[in-house]
């Protein structure tokens, strides 16, 4: 498994989990700690999903794949009926 890969698959679902975790935290009112650092755990979160989106997929195939499905105007000869 590559980093890209790993990334779209662990890494930024994750970041968006500790935003929702840290509005979950902010918003109860049992455990302080948690309450008092709300604001810090969606900044957290936030930060790093905007460092994980920016991480490009890589590419998806090779040029020979893409182009199998691509419609060539070369391929079809005018007056062909």
């Amino acid at each position: 498994m590559t980093f890209r890969e790993m990334n779209r698959r662990y890494l930024e679902p994750g970041s968006m989990w500790l935003m929702i975790f840290g509005i979950v935290a902010l918003c109860q009112p049992w455990i302080f700690f948690l309450h008092r650092y709300g604001v810090t755990i969606i900044l957290i979160g936030l930060v790093a999903f905007i460092i994980t989106s920016h991480i490009g997929p890589g590419s998806v195939g090779t040029e020979e794949d893409v182009s199998d499905d691509v419609f060539d105007v070369s391929d079809h000869r005018e007056g062909k009926a």
